[in-house]
């Protein structure tokens, strides 16, 4: 009987891509890889240490694990493995927690799979996460996400990224329009790039860190891969976000009008205390500079709430400053203490619930901004990719410019491009249609 093994992701696209290169790893050792609500041999959750919350939500993943089948084994990796192994592998039911680098050898350090009494930690100095593993996602959803960068030279003050992945780093150009190739024959129609910092792409390209390409190279290269409908950026910094990039967005034919552009904080005064690489002034350059070439693209936003030292001044500038930004959607986080970080010790800590009400305040700003943008895309015609799962009925896709859009089900549209014409919305806040064409792709 082949061994069952079973994967839950937290955080970013980052991590999914990651996530499944492992678990292909797996297939080729000869494991099923099965859901992870079955019952499996073995259960590996890929962790998150973005935020407090991911931390608190393993030991719950943990439990949901143990409850399926008691004597499975149990292996953390991912960011809060690098971070806090000692406190992962005290967790009861864990039995393996690997660090940055261990991650991607993880078959190698499994035996039996007889449950320990204690968890064993594998976890590298960070110092010695200084080599690239390549990694994309497939087969988990309609979208590919492509992996293209690793790790972060930049030292924002709030940030434990670079603790858990180390030295800014890029997979070679070769190596990625090979995966992206690759992804392409799967029948895939939309590839995102991901990255922890893409825009830093060609920094430690072939070991040294110098850069060997720039992002604007690796644009125009995948651009140029055949059999590739659509290509989607993912995060990327403003200071990084070079106007030649925008002009090339938004001629080529791959390239998606979409662009999602951490800001943090609409105050100079919290983006200097966040040591931030840019003021509120380039930011608006680059959603300007967007906004000429691109009218229709969507711009998505991340904004951080109460940061040390963020008085209820601060907090309205940045409000009045998103309210007045022509954006779409913003990604609201609530700061939450790491350690070793120099935040972490920071003065002027705001309260919890001042927190709480900031983000909410922004959470409101963002359904409008969404609901404004939908409304300026009604009565355009649009090419909807597919999405492939049932929610209650309906089956959703996403348009080049990120509107979300509803049908009733119908299986045959799962992975397919239709040109449509976006006519209204709806009570749910979703967006409805009517189609112009066939399948542009099937």
């Amino acid at each position: 009987m082949k061994k069952k093994v079973a994967f839950y992701t937290l955080g970013c696209k980052l991590n999914f891509s990651e996530t499944s290169t492992i678990a292909r790893g797996f297939t080729e050792e000869g494991f099923d890889r099965v859901d992870f609500s079955e019952k499996a041999d073995m259960y590996v959750i890929n962790t998150c240490s973005v935020t407090e919350n991911a931390d608190k939500r393993f030991k719950t993943i943990v439990k949901q694990a143990q409850k399926v089948n008691p004597e499975a084994f149990v292996a953390a990796i991912g960011c809060y493995a690098q971070l806090k192994p000692e406190e992962l592998a005290a967790v009861d039911g864990v039995d393996l927690v690997l660090g940055a680098t261990e991650k991607f050898k993880i078959t190698d350090y499994i035996n039996d799979l007889s449950k320990n009494d204690f968890g064993e930690v594998h976890s590298c100095e960070i110092e010695d996460a200084d080599f690239y593993v390549g990694s994309y996602a497939i087969g988990d959803r309609t979208r590919a996400f492509l992996k293209v960068q690793d790790g972060c030279d930049y030292k924002c003050t709030y940030c434990t990224i670079p603790l858990a992945r180390g030295i800014s780093r890029s997979d070679t150009l070769s190596n990625v329009l090979k995966n992206a190739s690759e992804i392409s024959e799967q029948g895939i129609k939309e590839i995102v790039l991901t990255g922890v910092n893409i825009g830093d792409y060609g920094k430690g390209e072939f070991g040294n860190k110098k850069h060997e390409h720039t992002f604007l190279e690796l644009v125009q290269a995948l651009d140029q891969v055949e059999g590739i409908h659509r290509l989607r950026i993912s995060s990327i910094e403003p200071n990084l976000l070079k106007n030649e990039t925008i002009d090339f967005v938004s001629n080529s034919d791959s390239f998606v009008p979409h662009f999602h552009i951490p800001l943090q904080s609409g105050s100079d005064d919290i983006l200097k205390k966040m040591r931030r690489r840019y003021l509120s002034d380039l930011y608006v350059d680059r959603v300007k500079r967007i906004r000429e070439t691109m009218p229709h693209a969507c711009i998505g936003v991340d904004v951080i709430v109460g940061f040390p030292g963020e008085t209820e001044e601060h907090f309205l500038e940045t409000y009045h400053f998103l309210n007045d930004l022509d954006i779409s959607y913003l990604h609201v986080f609530t700061y939450s203490e790491r350690e070793n970080t120099p935040a972490a010790s920071m003065e002027g800590a705001v309260p919890k619930k001042v927190r709480q009400k900031r983000s909410k305040m922004l959470r409101g700003l963002s359904a409008k901004k969404r609901r404004a943008f939908y409304e300026s895309q009604i009565g355009t015609k649009r090419t909807v990719l597919f999405e492939g799962e049932n929610k209650e009925g309906y089956i959703h896709g996403f348009t080049e410019n990120y509107v979300k859009v509803m049908a009733p089900w119908n299986p045959e549209l799962v992975n397919t491009l239709h040109e449509v014409e976006l006519t209204e919305i709806d009570e749910s806040g979703l967006v409805r249609f009517n189609f112009i064409s066939e399948a542009l792709s099937a």
